[in-house]
């Protein structure tokens, strides 16, 4: 996990896609098209954003709220890929490969995200080049993301990948102001993300628990020893 780079590259897009910006980076018709296109869309906790398999129409830039991504395996089992918050964007892959969406969307927690459509979004990448970089910097992290996931669920053992995710997280979601990882999850969702069965999962969050590595309230987690988390899970950060 890097830190300062997922930072670096949030900030970058977060200070590229925004209205200010393309005030000063595209013409006045490519900056009014931007405009009329853009739409502010909400969603309720539960509510499906997109669907896999659905046809792309166009990216989720999102406002307020958390959503995961998500992919049902061959058994009928969801596979959640990652979280999404606040200042990510999402859509944009299917869009640029020309394809339909590959995950499902939905949100955690009330959402709202501003939606623009591909062929506007498509235009802006054309136009701007450095949207088109921050683009580019932000698909390369992300692909060194997916490699790292892939090593994550095939060399460590459960334990170690609950300690990795924990931290990862909270490093992703940040905390609310008692000190509670900022998303609420299912048992059977933590077993999911870390491979393995819910009671698996349950057995090993009580002895975090035990051990003092963690507190638990119903479904939130609050990290009490971070330094022992990143030794169990040799975590760089």
């Amino acid at each position: 996990m890097s830190l300062e780079k997922q930072t670096l590259i949030e900030e970058s897009l977060k200070s590229t896609f925004n209205e200010e910006s393309f005030r000063n980076t595209l013409c006045a018709a490519d900056f009014e098209k931007y405009l009329s296109s853009r739409q502010t869309v909400k969603f309720h906790k539960g509510e499906t954003i997109f669907e896999d398999g659905e046809m792309s129409k166009g990216v989720y830039l999102i406002k307020t709220g958390t959503a995961k991504l998500s992919k049902m395996g061959v058994y009928g089992k969801e596979q959640i890929l990652r979280f999404i918050k606040e200042g990510d964007l999402i859509g944009y892959r299917s869009i640029l490969c020309g394809e339909d969406f590959q995950a499902k969307a939905e949100a955690m927690t009330e959402l709202e995200a501003s939606f623009l459509p591909s062929d506007v979004f498509l235009h802006l990448l054309e136009v701007d080049s450095k949207l088109a970089f921050v683009m580019l910097q932000k698909i390369a992290f992300e692909l060194g993301e997916s490699s790292n996931t892939v090593t994550f669920l095939a060399q460590k053992t459960v334990r170690e990948r609950l300690a990795e995710i924990l931290l990862l997280l909270e490093q992703k979601l940040g905390t609310d102001p008692e000190g509670f990882i900022r998303i609420s999850l299912t048992r059977e969702e933590i077993a999911n993300i870390i491979g393995t069965a819910t009671e698996s999962a349950i057995r090993l969050i009580s002895e975090f628990k035990q051990d003092g590595l963690i507190e638990v309230e119903g479904r939130l987690i609050k990290i009490l020893n971070h330094e022992k988390l990143i030794k169990l899970g040799h975590v760089v950060i």
